[in-house]
Order: C-alpha cells, then structure tokens, then sequence
C-alpha cells in the first residue's frame, strides 16, 4: 500500500508560502522605478518647454572695417634692400619708415637724374617762351601789313579816281581840239580856194595854213594826252589789283609763319608736358625709396629678410596690423539657411581659448559666449558654396574679451524664433531647417522704438 497522507500535503503548501515570501518586491527597486516614472514625467514635461532655434556656424575673428584688417606693404618700385628701420612686433605710426630701397635698374642710376631733368625743363621752357615771342611779333607783323595794305589800296583808289579825273579833262579837251581843229581845217579848206582863185593874198594863206597846221598839232597833243590818261587810268587799276596781291602774299607768307611757328610752340608744350611727367615720375620714384608704414599699427611679419636682397615691384614685404581693429566674427552658413539670416539678428560667439557652456536653445543659461549682431550677409557665395556673414558684438551684451586676437577660431550660433522642444526634436530628426515666423527687421524696430 501507498504511504500517503494529510502531513504531506501541508508540508508542501507550507514550502510554497515560504518562498512566495522570500521573492517579495524589494524597496529598490520601487525607488527605481518611481525616479523613472519622475524622470519620464520630467522629460515629457520638458518636451513642452521653449527652445529657441539657432543656426549653427563656425568662423574666426576678423575687423569689421578692410581698413582696420592687417594690410600687406608692398613695393612700388623694384629694388635692393638697403636697411630695414623696423623689427617685428614693433609698434609703427603712420609715416614711419619700414626699409631703405636703392636703384637697380640702369635708366635711374644717375644720381643727379632729378637735376638734369630739371634743366632740360628749364630749357624747354625759354625755348618756348622765345617761340611765343616770335608768334607775337609775326601777329604784330600781320596787323602791320593788313593796315598798310588798306593804305595802299586806298592810295590806289586815289590815284584812280585821279587818272579818271584826267581822262575826263583830256577827253573834254580832245573834243574842243577836235571842234576847233574841224573849224580850223573849214578855214583854211575856203581860203584855199579863196587863194587858187587869187582872192587872197600868199602871207595870208600862209598864215592861214600855220594856224591849221597848229590846230593839227594841238590836236594830236590833245589826243595823246586823252590817250596817255587813258592808259593812266588802266595802269590804277591794274595798281590796285597789284597792291592787293602784293601785301596778301606778304600776310599769307607771314600768317604761314606764324602757325608754323605756332605748331613748334604746341610741340614744345607737349615735349614740355613729357619731361615735367618723367620729372615727376622721377620725383616719386625718389620718395619710393623709403617704404612707409601706410597706417599706425604693429609690424606682425616680415616677408623678406636681410640686407641686399632684390624685391619685385608690386611684392610685400612685411604686414601691419591695426593697433585697436573693430572685430568682428566672419562665419560661413549654408545657402539653405541664408533666407532666415537677416540684418539685426542675434547671436552667441563662443571663442577658441576662452571656457565656455553652450547652451543653444537656452542661451539665458550658456556660460562663457558672447553676444552678437548680424551687421552683413554677403550677396553671393564663396568658393565652397556657403555664405559669409558678419557678426559684430552686441552693445546690450558683455563686451568681448580684449585678449582676442584676429584670424582665432569661433563657433557661433545665430539666434532665430521659440518652439516647443518636442518640435525641435521632431525638426532634428526629419532634417527641416528652422522656422521663421515673423521678420526680423520688426522686431528689431519694436525694440528700439521701446527704447525710444
């Protein structure tokens, strides 16, 4: 027969209470799972926070104005160090010498060049003011010769009118002579006959006869005058028209010298012009001998060394750096996120060397950044296809350390609008670029009219 019974039973229910008791829920593992559930609670409550977004950017330090940014020296001309007057790191005003320059090139090796230039010039000049003389007295000589020409000319009208005169005696004359010499020949035509017929006496034919023969000579005395006036007054005219080719051959021959004599005047100008031009290239080539610091600042690099050494012309030599620049912050962003970028943005700057907890969608809580304006956004891209922008610091801010130095690195975020976290968690992940939900220019306007 089987051994069984009751005591059995109650042992086993018994060994089953007892290690239902010993895995009982422990009192760590309840604080566990309450600091989870806080937790939980915690971060879905956070979720609903404010997170202002921002874009994300790094840069480094530049000045705002070219001006102020470290400027290279360069040689106008080429030439041979001689001296350097400047150490690096050395403080320079402007005006100040940075090296002594000497010639090597042969057109400019005569020490006297500047002298001899000026002689030449010199030279030109008395030249010139002869040839100038010489234009005033061959413009007195024409103004001479066209007043004598009137004169002249006048003159010849005058006998003109003179021979006319003449011509017109002469010829009243020649026609009396002819009347008289007509009636003269009647005469002695009857008394011819008169005599042939032996009316009159021979002395009184005779006489008779001397008279016409008189009348005949006075005739021709008569016309000859008529004719010798009348030639007069042919030669009057042909007088005037003498006079005036005569003096207006001479005024064209003298107005020919003057502007030929004009012409070597402007020619001298212009070869007067060329010399004070070399003179003055020669002059300013002389002052380029002493290469001067362009602006105050220190001397941060000299990129040519030693005593003797040739440079090109248009080759630095040495670099200046601004005594109290401007900074700014130069940072590149994404052409995606340029539209939200404006002019008056915000931003923080946190600075190579200097400690710093960022904070970017609570910048209230960051630690060791500073404050920032967006002051420019270029209008086009650079070489790698970002956009640059500067951002000066914010006078409402902490101002910027003055241990920074130009060309250190930045990182920096650009501050834009609040969202809940979760909407920038859910941004994050889907990869959307921040929102913008009000221009910027507007606030900024109702802040400073609020200030106002």
């Amino acid at each position: 027969m089987l051994n069984i019974s009751d005591n059995k039973d109650n042992e086993m229910i018994e060994q089953k209470s007892i290690l239902f008791k010993t895995l009982k829920t422990p009192g760590a593992g309840k604080v566990v799972a309450k600091v989870l559930v806080g937790v939980s609670l915690l971060f879905f409550i956070l979720l609903f926070f404010p997170w202002q977004q921002n874009i994300r950017a790094t840069g480094k330090i530049t000045a705002f104005s070219p001006g102020e940014r470290p400027q290279s020296i360069q040689s106008a001309i080429a030439g041979r160090i001689e001296a350097w007057r400047i150490t690096e790191g050395q403080f320079v005003e402007k005006g100040d010498t940075i090296l002594t320059l000497s010639e090597v090139k042969d057109d400019y090796f005569d020490p006297q060049l500047l002298d001899r230039t000026a002689q030449q010039i010199e030279a030109k000049k008395q030249g010139i003011e002869a040839k100038k003389d010489k234009v005033e007295a061959l413009e007195q000589q024409i103004e001479a010769l066209e007043k004598l020409q009137v004169a002249k000319f006048e003159q010849a009208k005058n006998k003109l009118q003179q021979a006319r005169f003449k011509l017109t005696s002469d010829s009243v004359d020649f026609e009396a002579e002819k009347v008289r010499f007509a009636n003269q020949e009647n005469i002695f035509e009857r008394n011819k006959k008169r005599f042939d017929a032996g009316n009159i006496a021979l002395t009184k034919f005779q006489e008779l006869e001397s008279k016409f023969q008189e009348s005949k000579m006075k005739l021709v005395s008569s016309e000859n005058k008529f004719l010798e006036s009348k030639t007069e007054v042919i030669n009057a005219q042909v007088n005037i028209s003498g006079v005036q080719a005569e003096y207006q051959d001479k005024i064209s021959k003298a107005r020919s010298d003057l502007n030929n004599t004009t012409a070597e005047v402007f020619e001298a100008e212009a070869a007067l012009a060329k010399l004070e031009n070399q003179y003055s290239n020669y002059e300013i080539r002389t002052s380029n001998y002493q290469l001067i610091a362009p602006q105050s600042g220190y001397v941060v690099k000299a990129m040519k060394a030693g005593v003797g050494e040739t440079i090109k012309e248009g080759e630095s030599v040495a670099q200046v750096m601004p005594e109290n620049p401007q900074l700014a912050v130069e940072m590149y962003v994404r052409a995606m996120d340029v539209p939200l970028i404006q002019k008056g943005r915000k931003a923080r700057i946190e600075f190579d060397g200097w400690p710093a907890l960022q904070f970017s969608g609570w910048p209230s809580v960051s630690v060791g950044t500073f404050g920032g304006v967006v002051q420019v956004i270029d209008r086009v891209n650079s070489v790698n296809g970002e956009f640059r922008i500067l951002v000066t610091p914010d006078p409402e801010e902490e101002p910027w350390p003055e241990q920074l130095r130009i060309g250190s690195g930045t990182k920096g975020w650009v501050m834009l609008d609040n969202v809940p976290v979760w909407y920038e968690i859910w941004r994050q992940l889907n990869g959307f670029p921040p929102s913008l939900y009000s221009a910027p220019e507007e606030s900024v306007l109702k802040k400073e009219e609020g200030k106002k």
